[in-house]
């Protein structure tokens, strides 16, 4: 775990530092080709630049994001925003389901849209792969 990501996740209460841990060590140990950084202030993972996953403490929970979560085959993911993204939010470290959350990984990691040059393309949002 980069330092950033640790001092992020301890800089959190009790509850969500332990939800933040748990998350970090799924999706670290199952995307293993990913850089993770923090970016816009929060833990996120990339593939080839393209930002995949990342969590969030929201004000009532810990927000888990996937950037293109909403073309996923697997369930269980809320939309969020204006483009692909999905999420799923947590309060307490047992509302995780690893086994949910591995399948979402393997979306990630083979559905992905091109966030890295949305800015470029002027907005246009493309599918990779």
């Amino acid at each position: 775990m980069t330092t950033d990501i640790q001092s992020y996740n301890n800089a959190q209460a009790a509850e969500d530092k332990a939800i933040c841990e748990t998350l970090y060590q799924i999706i670290d140990d199952n995307l293993p080709n990913a850089e993770s950084k923090i970016w816009h202030g929060h833990p996120v993972w990339f593939l080839d630049g393209n930002p995949i996953v990342g969590y969030a403490k929201l004000k009532s929970a810990v927000q888990l994001l996937f950037w293109s979560g909403q073309s996923f085959p697997s369930a269980g993911l809320t939309p969020e925003g204006s483009f692909k993204a999905a999420e799923a939010r947590y309060t307490d470290v047992g509302q995780i389901n690893t086994g949910d959350l591995k399948k979402w990984l393997t979306d990630s990691a083979t559905i992905q849209w091109d966030y890295k040059n949305i800015v470029k393309k002027r907005g246009l949002l493309e599918r990779l792969k």
